[in-house]
């Protein structure tokens, strides 16, 4: 559950987005841009969380008034060396959190640090991730809970998606880009399991209003309505330019989490109850949308 601070929305002096070059970061970074709040975004180009004195220089950048959201991480996460690079980009985040004082610490984590469940996902939910990328989430939220002083939010999106996402995982935004392409999208198994899917433009509505209302504590952002990629698949092939079909195939393995993954949304409208997710199908056309007009 989130506690604001503020009792209404504030403009925060800084806002420093660590990892501005990545789905979320970079979206987060307009967003607020787009708000009018002052923001250092850092990428890559900037800081190099790998290198031996990143903490120390990251450190340098900050000053006590700022916002930190910490969005930087090499995901997903699928092997050890992978996991092992997450440690060291924590450490170094952590590190410049110690050495300066912040006045709010926002951490983007993830709904992989849940164990599978087939009743709703809530706040309180048991946390025994299966996986390496939940493992390396799971621990990046017990480091800054151990080790930074500031108030302190924990993030936990569901599965993402947009036009401009990089990752063409399984679902939305795979199924539109084959579907642009004028090929079949193609399901494991009959593409039955159900899962929730975000957008990318309420993920960062959700953070900016954490941001400006300093909220604390932990919330999942997950629509609390489950589809299946059969019905995402039917979804994205209805938007594409040119007709595209949808065919099975053989499935490897179990269906991951079980084939469902349901949430309990109830802690977000709690939070901010003037906000309402974005459903599947607008999301889809909204993605399909900027896709086109971005070329």
């Amino acid at each position: 559950m989130l506690h604001h601070q503020f009792s209404s929305a504030q403009r925060p002096e800084r806002v420093v987005v660590v990892g501005a070059a990545g789905f979320i970061g970079s979206t987060l970074v307009k967003k607020l841009t787009s708000k009018n709040i002052p923001t250092l975004p850092l990428g890559r180009c900037e800081i190099d969380l790998l290198a031996s004195d990143a903490g120390c220089r990251l450190a340098a950048m900050l000053h006590a008034d700022d916002v930190f959201v910490a969005v930087a991480a090499r995901a997903p996460c699928k092997n050890v060396p992978m996991l092992v690079e997450n440690m060291r980009i924590v450490a170094a985040l952590v590190e410049a959190l110690t050495k300066s004082r912040v006045a709010h610490v926002v951490n983007i984590s993830s709904d992989a640090v849940y164990a599978d469940s087939s009743a709703p996902l809530t706040e309180e939910s048991a946390m025994a991730p299966n996986t390496l990328h939940g493992v390396m989430h799971l621990a990046r939220e017990l480091a800054f809970r151990q080790d930074v002083h500031a108030p302190l939010t924990m993030l936990r999106p569901s599965l993402l998606y947009g036009a401009a996402d990089p990752h063409n995982g399984y679902g939305p935004n795979r199924f539109r880009r084959l579907a642009n392409d004028g090929k079949d999208i193609i399901l494991f198994g009959k593409g039955e399991e159900r899962r929730d899917h975000v957008l990318i433009d309420d993920v960062v509505k959700i953070i900016a209003r954490v941001i400006e209302r300093r909220s604390i504590g932990a919330l999942n952002i997950a629509t609390g309505q489950t589809h299946s990629f059969r019905e995402i698949a039917e979804l994205v092939a209805a938007e594409a330019p040119n007709k595209v079909g949808i065919k099975c195939s053989p499935r490897v393995g179990p269906m991951p989490h079980n084939g469902y993954r349901p949430f309990d949304s109830s802690a977000t409208q709690a939070a901010f109850p003037d906000f309402r997710y974005t459903s599947l199908a607008e999301g889809v056309a909204r993605a399909q949308r900027d896709q086109m007009s971005a070329g």
